[in-house]
């Protein structure tokens, strides 16, 4: 089964690479994926009414019911139930197979997808599921000249895409185990944040960080109660969840919270493409540092999040906020320069008295003085710290910074903080770094061991912290094996003395070569 899997994915992102490929040039590659994405969401929730409506049929003695084939007034007789339970609704002359089918002899194609996706949205408005749906295909602009100056352009574009998502072999709902509308989404959205540096990187966290901030949430547990990310971005770590415990296990759902109004879109429709309903998650868009939007569902049991690295926030410029439940607690504000310990006070004051946090920080939070020391000292004093963890540099994309992460509990069986150095736990690549099975693997066992490992691990105790003034950066209390690199500067420049002619010799070939085809080209 996993090597069909396996073959199946392969295959998905060959023909999305041939989609790119195909477009490359006529459409920016971030603008590339909004539509990709915009039409991989189309058909996923065109298939989901279809083989909702055409399942119930079928249980109701009506054997062979096709739903795309049946005409829009008979559909409109079963809106009401389709909305209940999908919280939208679309007509059978609007599902992603009969647009596709009349797409290439259509010469309205944009303005009639433009169309569909109004109708998509406003079917939900009024109902329970109206925030859910709103604003979805925000990002999906049919009728603007980013597909081409004119119609025509427009259409044969949109036709070709319509032809290649639909021609992407997608498995059927029957096949719960491959969940390849979720992965098609993740290697696009792997694929750009790789190629865009920091646009692309800040709001994903490369799969295998979410797989290890999830394990060490869940623990040995089979199911949690909810799950919440604070900032979000596009729903990654959250859906790790449902990847890992199955989604039924994730009982009261999946709640985020992002500020970016792109993001917060992918997020969603990230819910929706892995087969989350709209009763199952809440992902709202806000300021959570200001104005977050979950009072009334915290605590929660489960919490992971990668926020923005020192990013400004309003701190002690606004005179609410020390007064604030979630801050006031240490004392002071984290700097307004630097909101990562407002992101982690803000965690900690909504995780449940038996609930874990794992929350991915920029190392100098960990033993900057200040403001943020007397956080930290808050924190350790009331003995929340349960582990930090010294990940390898270059994990994330768009930076190539070691980052660590904080693990936070409110039921610890000591006073003790394990430090853990999983700076070599990784695969080495050639310009990023990667975490395998086995690395994940070996950094959850250190933290379930929660014992002193030579050069791996070390257990300290409240008065060691306190000692060292609250400092709990991981090179503290371990030798953090990059330091025992020796550097050999004579082999260096003998390399180096090797390279550099090299280099020009390959620049000689390429300015002979681009002169060649130049010479073609006029010819």
């Amino acid at each position: 089964m996993n090597n069909k899997k396996e073959q199946e994915r392969e295959e998905l992102h060959k023909t999305i690479w041939k989609i790119a490929n195909e477009l490359r040039g006529s459409v920016d590659g971030w603008d590339f994926k909004q539509y990709v994405l915009g039409l991989l969401f189309y058909r996923f929730i065109s298939e989901n009414i279809e083989h909702y409506v055409n399942e119930n049929q079928s249980k109701a003695g009506i054997k062979n019911f096709e739903y795309r084939n049946i005409s829009d007034e008979e559909a409109l007789l079963g809106k009401q139930q389709i909305l209940e339970e999908k919280g939208f609704f679309i007509l059978p002359s609007e599902l992603f197979c009969n647009i596709r089918k009349d797409a290439k002899n259509n010469d309205n194609l944009n303005v009639v997808l433009a169309n569909v996706f109004d109708n998509i949205e406003s079917s939900a408005r009024g109902t329970a599921s109206e925030d859910d749906v709103k604003g979805l295909f925000e990002d999906f602009d049919v009728k603007g000249n980013k597909l081409g100056n004119t119609v025509e352009e427009r259409n044969e574009k949109l036709t070709k895409m319509l032809n290649a998502i639909g021609d992407l072999k997608l498995g059927n709902y029957q096949d719960n185990s491959i969940d390849t509308f979720g992965d098609a989404y993740e290697f696009l959205m792997t694929m750009y944040a790789s190629n865009a540096g920091k646009s692309g990187g800040e709001f994903f966290t490369p799969q295998e960080v979410g797989e290890l901030l999830a394990r060490i949430v869940i623990g040995d547990k089979t199911s949690v109660n909810k799950v919440y990310d604070p900032a979000c971005g596009s729903g990654g770590l959250l859906l790790k969840f449902a990847k890992i415990l199955g989604k039924e296990n994730v009982k009261q759902g999946f709640f985020g919270q992002e500020i970016n109004l792109t993001t917060y879109n992918l997020a969603r429709i990230n819910m929706f493409l892995h087969d989350i309903n709209y009763n199952n998650f809440s992902i709202a868009r806000e300021d959570t540092l200001i104005h977050p939007m979950h009072w009334d569902d915290e605590p929660f049991d489960a919490i992971v999040s990668n926020p923005p690295y020192s990013i400004k926030w309003a701190g002690k410029e606004n005179p609410i906020l020390i007064n604030d439940e979630r801050f006031a607690p240490a004392g002071v504000l984290a700097p307004t320069s630097k909101a990562d310990l407002a992101f982690t006070m803000h965690m900690l004051s909504w995780l449940s008295p038996k609930g874990t946090a794992a929350i991915v920080e920029f190392p100098g939070v960990l033993y900057r003085g200040g403001a943020e020391q007397k956080i930290r000292q808050y924190m350790v004093d009331n003995n929340f710290v349960d582990a930090v963890i010294q990940l390898p540099a270059a994990l994330f994309f768009g930076t190539s910074i070691a980052t660590c992460i904080l693990v936070l509990k409110k039921n610890k069986k000591d006073n003790n903080i394990l430090f853990v150095d999983a700076s070599d736990e990784c695969v080495r690549n050639t310009n990023k770094n990667k975490l395998s099975d086995d690395n994940i693997k070996n950094i959850v066992a250190l933290l379930k061991n929660r014992i002193s490992v030579e050069n791996k691990a070390y257990l300290a105790t409240y008065d060691e912290i306190k000692e060292n003034d609250y400092n709990i950066s991981v090179n503290s209390y371990l030798k953090t094996n990059n330091d025992n690199i020796e550097i050999n500067i004579d082999e260096i420049n003998q390399k180096l003395a090797e390279i550099i002619p090299k280099q020009q010799q390959i620049r000689n070939e390429l300015e002979e070569i681009i002169k060649e085809l130049e010479v073609d080209y006029h010819e």
